[in-house]
């Protein structure tokens, strides 16, 4: 059976001294990380369901490895959940054991469990257990429950390794390969691409731990070859390169990257073009959820496209449906993504009738996201059915292609864009902007003339409210609910 992480059963040879992750001064070879993961993978064998105090850690990686070498469900908990969703989410998952650096200071609502401190330094006294199968569930990681209680969304061994691989066909991503990030480590992005992407193909990771434009330049300059980041980090990097007293060491270091890569949310076309002619190089996007892992990419020999995520990735089936069910084959019609392939979770925990919500009568999980799908199969997400969609007067308006237009003026540094009950057009749309300059703001009818010069006449904002920041989650991903709130 192949191993899903077959770099760590090679005891001796250049891949066992290799540099596998790195966290500051913290280095753990690939040697190294096989001892301390195999030795506390015998600890917690048979035990059901493992938590995963999921800091920005060298210890978080090696409980994770652990876990999956054990064939025990991980549950990754963010340091930063509430004890009210923590609690739930401890409840839901039923963990035996939380596993966790010696100095983290463990709330209250895991008190309950079993302690294992996660030593970085272990080494091994028994062969590691043989390989689980395909089909058993590797991590369990919850969504951010933003239409209710967190769901836990279990992936198996198969959907990691089909998306890793995939991305590796796509990306050309190789054991030469070093990877920075400062994405946090229980969620999608930054654990399974992130971390088990290096690990799978035998390279390296280098996790700044906070995100800092210092950070990247000094880690892409000194080999870094691929930099994943979400929109957030990217803007601060385009910003940043626009600062003469500091910018040209960012500039070369991103000049010099085989790969930048945006997801989690979308990435501003203003902010795609401000770094492109900084450095000359194009930052790809990618789509993907928790309960799909990755859908899309756009491939390193594709063509870089702002605003697009690229074409399905290998093993995904990708369609565009109507809310009757119709499946759409132009490519002008707005309709909701369905995928389905290897990639695909198996289920929400305990949750039954969620689980058979989500998915057709013939297998497509319905992701809720709306695009469109450009004539040579590139895809451009124009945002959530539940929050992005918005039917105005007869037409159905995509949130994301406002927004793009809304930042293309000079006097809007960010922008979102949802929709409010109109009596007569049925939604309006509302613009939520930050404006570059506080204190001389663009004026309501010169953004919506702007718009509706850029698009559509109806297109354009029915009204604008400005705001001094935009509410963001950590992944960088603007909270439309609480806009509307």
């Amino acid at each position: 059976m192949i191993s899903l992480l077959p770099a760590l059963h090679e005891t001796s040879g250049p891949t066992a001294s290799r540099e596998a992750v790195r966290f500051g001064e913290h280095v753990l070879t690939y040697a190294q990380l096989a001892g301390a993961s195999t030795s506390l993978a015998g600890r917690i064998a048979g035990a059901g369901r493992v938590a995963v105090w999921a800091t920005s850690t060298p210890e978080t990686v090696v409980a994770v490895v652990a876990a999956l070498l054990a064939g025990v469900p991980a549950v990754p908990l963010n340091p930063k959940t509430g004890e009210r969703e923590l609690a739930h989410i401890v409840a839901d998952s039923a963990p035996s054991v939380v596993l966790a650096g010696a100095a983290d200071v463990l709330p209250p609502s895991l008190g309950g469990l079993e302690r294992l401190d996660v030593d970085t330094a272990a080494a091994a006294t028994d062969p590691p257990p043989p390989e689980p199968s395909p089909g058993s569930p590797a991590l369990i990681v919850y969504t951010s429950g933003t239409t209710g209680p967190p769901k836990g969304a279990i992936l198996p061994r198969r959907a990691i390794a089909a998306s890793l691989d995939a991305l590796e066909d796509a990306w050309r991503w190789t054991a030469d390969d070093v990877l920075v990030h400062a994405l946090p480590l229980f969620h999608v992005h930054g654990l399974i691409l992130g971390v088990l992407g290096p690990l799978r193909r035998g390279g390296s990771v280098r996790h700044l731990g906070r995100f800092t434009t210092e950070g990247v330049a000094r880690e892409l300059a000194s080999g870094g070859t691929m930099l994943f980041g979400v929109p957030t980090m990217y803007h601060r990097l385009a910003g940043a390169l626009g600062d003469p007293a500091g910018s040209g060491s960012l500039t070369k270091a991103l000049a010099g990257a085989r790969l930048l890569v945006s997801g989690s949310a979308a990435l501003p076309v203003h902010d795609h073009e401000r770094i492109a002619a900084a450095t000359g190089r194009r930052v790809i996007e990618r789509y993907g959820m928790t309960e799909t892992l990755m859908n899309t990419g756009v491939r390193a020999d594709g063509e870089p496209r702002p605003g697009t995520v690229g074409p399905p990735l290998s093993g995904v089936d990708l369609r565009l449906v109507e809310e009757d069910g119709t499946v759409l084959d132009d490519t002008v019609s707005i309709g909701e993504i369905q995928v389905r392939g290897p990639n695909l979770f198996t289920g929400y925990l305990n949750r039954p009738e969620a689980t058979a919500g989500a998915f057709t009568e013939d297998g497509w999980f319905r992701t809720g996201d709306m695009a469109t799908i450009d004539a040579d199969g590139y895809v451009r997400i124009v945002g959530r059915k539940a929050t992005d969609l918005i039917k105005s007067g007869g037409y159905k308006i995509g949130a994301g292609e406002i927004e793009n237009a809304l930042l293309d003026h000079p006097g809007v540094r960010e922008a979102a864009v949802t929709g409010e009950p109109d009596d007569d057009l049925g939604e309006r749309i509302v613009a939520w902007v930050v404006p570059a300059d506080p204190e001389s703001p663009p004026g309501e009818r010169e953004l919506a003339d702007h718009v509706a010069d850029l698009l559509a006449p109806h297109k354009r904002p029915r009204a604008v409210r400005y705001l001094d920041v935009l509410p963001r989650n950590e992944l960088g991903k603007i909270m439309k609910r609480s806009l509307g709130a």
